[in-house]
């Protein structure tokens, strides 16, 4: 087994913009692009090897051959062969809808599925770019269904001017929005299920607005208020940086200037390795060097002992696995 590459799947949305395409350095004449599905398992959104001699195998192929070698036996025992992160990075030249995701215990009973909690890493803003986060005041179900209904419901929610490396974890429940001028990096659990709240009265191509899902999101959404929704960090260079620790993901920065091995041989897990900002190369226990820059993705299977990661004068790294 080798560090593997995958075929990103783009998707042009109704707000998407022009962004990733030059960001990850492919060539693609696909317009609106709004999201760049990096890794996936998601049923009809199966990413596709690019790298190796198992270029051409699709992620669930890969998981019925290697199984436990790749995932860790832990996650092969508890996800079978459905790989348990979904990767993306996100544009928005518009406002997203205001959305809400339900927990597992919810989506299991709707929709006999997982539920999705999921972390934003904004990779690039705009000037004056924004997002939502959260309540900011406490509200009843009726006073939000209220709010949605005469066009209020961005006056209860928490607002956030963002910059590059800004943070935030969303556990299911949460309700959000991505802004427009935002590009994210974004990792969540393998699910699709999305409650939209509320869309602006935009009109897609056909002239008609969106489903809206105000009913079923009324009972995922979590109405406890926080005084801050941003997730803190300390920056450091050459080292691990843990951002986010939950049941479904640990996500670490490292921010290298320097050849740096990152230990994982005590790890039971998958690493992904997602490349925010510069370029450089990545070699595993077993000799295998692969090239990576931004905008790129690669899956480190669980065989993996050690990673040298030698940048080309600098590269910032997300890393993410499940402990």
């Amino acid at each position: 087994m080798y560090p593997l590459k995958f075929e990103p799947i783009l998707k042009s949305t109704l707000w998407g913009g022009e962004k990733i395409i030059p960001y990850k350095q492919i060539a693609s004449d696909q317009k609106q692009v709004g999201e760049s599905w990096e890794l996936s398992g998601v049923k009809g959104n199966e990413s596709v090897v690019a790298n190796g001699p198992d270029a051409g195998k699709t992620l669930p192929e890969l998981i019925a051959a290697y199984g436990e070698r790749l995932l860790g036996k832990a996650n092969y025992a508890r996800f079978g062969e459905e790989f348990p992160l979904l990767i993306k990075f996100i544009d928005a030249r518009q406002d997203l809808s205001i959305q809400v995701h339900p927990n597992d215990e919810l989506a299991w009973e709707r929709h006999r599925s997982k539920g999705k909690t999921e972390m934003w890493y904004v990779v690039d803003a705009d000037p004056g770019a924004r997002l939502r986060s959260g309540f900011a005041k406490q509200v009843t179900p009726a006073e939000y269904e209220a709010s949605v209904e005469d066009n209020t419901i961005t006056d209860i929610l928490r607002e956030y001017e963002v910059r590059p490396g800004d943070l935030f974890f969303l556990p299911a429940g949460r309700v959000h929005s991505i802004g427009a001028g935002s590009f994210i990096a974004e990792i969540q659990q393998t699910s699709d299920i999305t409650y939209r709240i509320y869309d602006f009265n935009r009109r897609g191509a056909d002239g008609k607005t969106r489903e809206l899902h105000t009913e079923q999101a009324k009972g995922a959404i979590d109405y406890t208020v926080l005084p801050d929704y941003r997730t803190h960090y300390e920056k450091a260079q050459n080292r691990r940086v843990e951002l986010v620790s939950c049941p479904y993901f640990t996500t670490s920065l490292y921010e290298l200037t320097e050849e740096t091995t990152l230990d994982y041989a005590a790890l039971d897990s998958f690493v992904v390795a997602i490349c925010i900002e510069g370029a450089g190369t990545l070699t595993d226990n077993e000799g295998n060097t692969i090239p990576m820059h931004q905008g790129e993705t690669v899956l480190l299977p669980a065989t993996a002992e050690r990673l040298a990661v030698r940048p080309e004068g600098s590269m910032k790294l997300l890393t993410s696995w499940i402990a």
